[in-house]
């Protein structure tokens, strides 16, 4: 697809319909439901912005991996979106509990049920610090509703390299 031509409402498709962030190859890999994520430009790049703690078992494969995806989804996978953010890959074919069909793009996952996928190549991550959080912009209780039990995430920035848009 024609990457100059591509139209999302990031803010509100991240956020209200929840996307798959996916990784790995044909025999291990794993995908979890984001909400959080953002779509933009660095280094004269479009980019794509994912945030994954180290304690789920996609940061295992990110981390061996070098692309990703993100997908969106009609409303009517959003059962499916709610098992593949609540169970974890580790241990469980959660695929099994949905009617996702795992399909291979490009050097990585995503699933034939997409109705947009955007394929990335990993450029850079780092870790978010408890420190480096404006105090006035969130509330000690969002940060301990995030963090007080769980690791803080690791932001991963992916080039886009294509887009498969299969929107009418």
């Amino acid at each position: 697809m024609d990457l100059k031509n591509f139209k999302l409402a990031p803010l509100y498709t991240l956020d209200q319909e929840w996307a798959l962030l996916s990784v790995g190859d044909k025999k291990k890999f794993n995908a979890m439901t984001i909400s959080w994520g953002g779509l933009g430009t660095i280094w004269n790049k479009p980019v794509v912005t994912v945030y994954v703690k180290p304690n789920r078992y996609t940061y295992e494969l990110m981390e061996n991996n070098e692309y990703f995806t993100i997908s969106f989804y009609d409303q009517k996978y959003k059962k499916d979106l709610g098992i593949m953010g609540s169970k974890s890959g580790r241990n469980l074919d959660k695929i099994s509990l949905t009617e996702l069909t795992p399909e291979y793009n490009q050097n990585t996952i995503s699933f034939k049920e997409a109705k947009l996928t955007i394929i990335c190549k990993k450029i850079y991550f780092q870790d978010l610090k408890l420190e480096n959080i404006n105090k006035e912009s969130i509330t000690q209780k969002e940060i301990d509703r995030f963090y007080q039990k769980e690791p803080m995430h690791r932001m991963y920035i992916g080039e886009v390299i294509d887009i498969i848009d299969k929107r009418n």
